[in-house]
């Protein structure tokens, strides 16, 4: 028993091992580049705009945090975070208006590497390649970009979703939400312990992103048949 189960295990790791490492690299690249285009090339400048995964690996974001919360949740969540990559946004042409374009980008670089994954199962489905480790590698790098999509869009900083909430209030309330920064992670932490993350966030959204996802897929589809 324990030997299937370290199979299962093992067959896992490979199956979703290449969409996270594309979903959390690419999430922080995006980041990086929109800086750049309006310009502020202070991750460029580090080295950061890159593909490769190991200059975005954060210790306690990318490995401790998950670890944490695939044993919270008893396995149910091992979401996590790559190292930020630096953003001066005071260097941006129009700061106001451009840096919420730039907290926006990494969410939105998962939804459209969602998107992309779709269309590598339609793709596998029309060419009647029905090898179970590729169509499982899509699947599962369509789930993986919706959960950090959902998960970043949470509105606790420093998550996307709460620096760009703080980003639009009125100065007195952004700053209030400034202040749960330091304490953001162990928020977030209590929060998917609790249940609230899973009912009332992921669950909806991811839901949504995968209803919408596979209306997609079938009616490309039938463009081939």
């Amino acid at each position: 028993m324990a030997a299937v189960n370290l199979e299962s295990w093992i067959q896992v790791v490979l199956v979703y091992s290449l969409p996270t490492l594309f979903a959390i690299t690419l999430h922080e690249v995006a980041h990086g580049y929109v800086a750049r285009h309006f310009g502020d090339d202070t991750a460029w400048n580090e080295g950061r705009i890159t593909l490769n995964p190991f200059n975005h690996i954060d210790p306690v974001g990318t490995i401790l945090f998950p670890l944490m919360l695939l044993v919270a949740t008893g396995g149910a969540y091992a979401l996590g975070y790559a190292r930020p990559v630096p953003v001066r946004y005071g260097k941006l042409r129009r700061p106001r208006t451009q840096g919420l374009w730039v907290i926006l980008a990494g969410p939105a670089c998962n939804l459209l590497q969602a998107l992309a994954w779709s269309l590598v199962l339609v793709a596998l489905n029309v060419g009647r390649i029905d090898e179970r480790f590729f169509v499982e590698v899509a699947r599962a790098g369509i789930l993986v970009n919706l959960a950090m999509f959902a998960f970043n869009l949470l509105p606790v900083p420093p998550l996307d979703g709460g620096r760009a909430l703080a980003w639009v209030l009125p100065y007195r309330q952004s700053q209030m939400l400034a202040r749960v920064e330091p304490w953001g992670f162990l928020v977030v932490t209590l929060l998917v312990v609790i249940g609230v993350v899973d009912t009332y966030w992921m669950r909806p959204l991811v839901g949504a992103g995968l209803s919408a996802i596979q209306a997609l897929i079938s009616s490309v589809s039938t463009l081939f048949t």
